[in-house]
């Protein structure tokens, strides 16, 4: 036996959750297929998914297929919950992608495609819904091949499309057989080898062209697509064929170093923590005790491991180990979180997706986020949670903390000036989502503030700044001397040195090194300062003294409190100095509608700040790619209708941060003590001036 972790993957109503309902039905692990419409299916378990009939937390479900077991991932389609499909990623050895025969390639279908391709996860395509009226086949392939990738593969074609009857015909590679053809083409693009064998003979064994498919689906440079029907259960079977023999099998060694990952932790009745890892190498046991961390704040932990469950047809299963390849979920370990590396940090081999390592830069846009790599967007709205009751704020703050180990993405900000707390957003459906989960599981009745959008700071010059010990009005035993440049794009916050690391203990640079960071969450302006370099260039402490014939005096030596105390005021200095530019959340949009109606358009979009890409017109629709700032999006969505007779078709996702006009700079309220303001910081701190 072999271990396969499968990710399922669609824009919302493609028929994801149904796919896999069929799947388990078709293999054998339920007798009766249950409907997202009647909230019955196995993966959507929360009480808010079968209300909404959406899939809003990834699930694990196992089924075997011959000699081959399959940990599979149902994740949510909504964009609102793609930082639940954000952690999935990591721990995948293959995917299917799921696109509607009816709508086609979607906004969220393309998000996914181009993630799963610059990641190279082994990719197959299943076009679901071919029974239904308004099924095009041809029309999709083209769409896929023009607007996802052209390299793809159809296995077959379909009969009676657009009725009940419809059925998946798979190539054979008979002699008749019209899918041979054009499965050596597409193989040839990518194999010398393959193309001079054509040459000379003229013709290739079908079961050397599989073959080849199989090593090439592996390493994602083709993409097989199926056709079939989620509610029929029409083509089911050849795409659990191409699951079985097209996508590659999980990696690692039993009996090697202890390596995983966290991407999931939920609670379970009792409050305590259960954390979802993929092992890439080695064997955890029952009361195993593991080290983990990097899951955001760069300290390793430890736990003792007291109970494993493994997924095992169609449940999970009480064991006393789980091994490489396999997704298990690990209870005991009461400081896990999201995007932890169990084990052996870089031992994770057999990450398809080479996304296993830890932290480096911080920030919007840099390469490593909360959870361990970002592939998507980070989210770009936010708002106030305020509870009904007064009395509740105590209550909301425990809840959201607990849903935000489940959800890092959410990015808790507390004001403990103005008792407030906010989180970060994909969109209102995430907010729906939040407010109804806060009201079930926890009781509490909460509203909302407006929605706003979150920007970012990037420095626009150098700006150096310092404070010596026992010098000027310092009132901390520390010297620091910090330099702020910019940084590339996308680059995120690095901190360096330019003082001696053995001319003072090294806890003092690692308290200025953290709070640097810390500090850079709220720059001039209030929001997050990302794309720099911070430079230590001064550094000096008061050595451990105490007055005669007496123990240690905190008031005559240095502590790591004076070094954190007095790198905020440095470091604002320093960034004032530099000075910084806000940057607004951009998105990409493209627009399809009729070419009558681009006269409206046009006008609309140049009130809401849209900056022309491309606009053009193909036959009797006109396609426009706008960037548009984020927070007008959702206005372009409610009127767009009315502007296209509701023929209009709107994709829109995060592209860029763009420069916010001088006229009206945002302003983001601070929550921490203002190192802005040295006399109101220092009665806050020190409470003295």
């Amino acid at each position: 036996m072999h271990a396969l972790n499968l990710g399922i993957l669609a824009h919302v109503d493609a028929g994801k959750t149904s796919l896999t309902e069929r799947l388990l039905h078709t293999v054998g692990i339920i007798d009766e297929i249950g409907s997202v419409d009647d909230g019955s299916t196995q993966t959507d378990s929360l009480a808010l998914e079968r209300q909404r009939g959406i899939t809003i937390k990834s699930a694990v479900v196992s089924f075997e297929i011959d000699d081959v077991t399959v940990d599979l991932i149902d994740t949510p389609g909504h964009p609102d919950f793609i930082a639940e499909v954000e952690r999935v990623l990591g721990v995948l050895d293959g995917a299917v992608l799921v696109i509607s025969a009816v709508e086609g390639v979607q906004a969220q279908t393309r998000v996914l495609m181009r993630t799963l391709r610059r990641l190279r996860i082994p990719t197959l395509i299943f076009v679901n819904k071919i029974d239904r009226r308004g099924a095009d086949t041809d029309r999709v392939l083209r769409s896929v091949a023009e607007r996802l990738t052209p390299a793809i593969v159809p296995m077959g074609l379909v009969d009676g499309l657009g009725t009940r009857a419809a059925r998946a015909i798979p190539h054979t590679g008979a002699g008749t057989d019209t899918g041979t053809a054009g499965l050596l083409d597409v193989l040839a693009a990518h194999d010398d080898e393959l193309l001079a064998s054509y040459v000379e003979d003229d013709t290739i064994p079908y079961r050397r062209l599989r073959a080849a498919l199989a090593e090439q689906t592996g390493r994602a440079r083709v993409h097989p697509v199926f056709f079939g029907s989620a509610m029929t259960g029409a083509g089911v079977d050849d795409l659990i064929s191409g699951i079985r023999d097209l996508l590659p099998a999980a990696g690692g060694r039993p009996d090697g170093p202890v390596s995983g990952r966290v991407f999931k932790v939920e609670r379970g009745p009792a409050g305590e923590k259960i954390a979802y890892v993929r092992m890439f190498s080695g064997t955890v046991r029952t009361r195993d005790l593991l080290t983990f961390g990097d899951g955001g704040e760069g300290v390793l932990r430890q736990g003792k491991v007291t109970a494993i469950d493994v997924f095992e047809r169609g449940s999970a299963r009480r064991e006393t180990s789980v091994t490489a390849g396999r997704i298990g979920t690990l209870r005991g370990l009461a400081d896990v979180r999201i995007g932890d590396t169990i084990g052996v940090p870089g031992e994770q081999s057999g990450d398809p997706a080479g996304t296993a390592g830890t932290l480096g830069s911080s920030g919007p846009g840099a390469s490593a986020g909360p959870a361990g790599p970002q592939h998507f967007s980070p989210p770009t709205l936010e708002t106030v949670v305020v509870p009904s009751r007064p009395g509740d704020k105590g209550a909301l703050h425990t809840a959201l903390t607990q849903l935000a180990e489940q959800d890092p993405l959410i990015d808790l900000r507390h004001d403990e000036t103005r008792q407030e707390i906010s989180v970060s957003l994909y969109g209102e459906v995430q907010k729906e989502v939040v407010q109804a989960t806060l009201a079930d599981e926890f009781g509490l009745d909460v509203g909302f503030r407006e929605t706003t959008t979150i920007c970012v700071e990037r420095p626009v010059g150098s700006g150096e700044a310092v404070e010596f010990n026992g010098k000027d009005a310092n009132p901390f035993l520390a010297t620091v001397g910090l330099r702020v440049d910019p940084a590339p794009v996308g680059s995120g916050v690095e901190f360096r040195l330019e003082v001696e690391l053995g001319g003072m203990p090294y806890a003092f640079f690692k308290a200025v090194e953290d709070t640097v960071k810390e500090v850079l969450d709220q720059g001039i302006h209030g929001w997050q300062v990302t794309d720099c370099t911070v430079t230590m260039t001064h550094s000096g402490y008061s050595p451990r003294q105490s007055h005669a014939h007496q123990g240690f005096d905190k008031s005559m030596s240095s502590t790591g409190a004076d070094f954190r105390g007095l790198t905020p005021l440095v470091l604002m200095d320093a960034l004032r100095r530099a000075g910084t530019q806000v940057y607004e959340p951009m998105h990409r949009i493209r627009l399809e509608a009729p070419a009558d109606t681009l006269g409206a358009l046009l006008p609309v979009l140049a009130g809401l700040r849209a900056v022309p890409q491309v606009t053009e017109t193909r036959g009797g629709a006109c396609v426009l790619e706008w960037s548009i700032p984020a927070a007008r999006v959702h206005e372009l969505e409610q009127r767009l209708p009315g502007l296209t007779r509701g023929e209009g078709e709107l994709e829109a996702a995060f592209d860029h941060y763009a420069p916010v006009g001088r006229g009206h700079i945002p302003q983001r309220p601070r929550t921490d003590h203002n190192p802005l303001n040295r006399k109101e910081y220092l009665l806050n701190v020190t409470r003295r001036v």
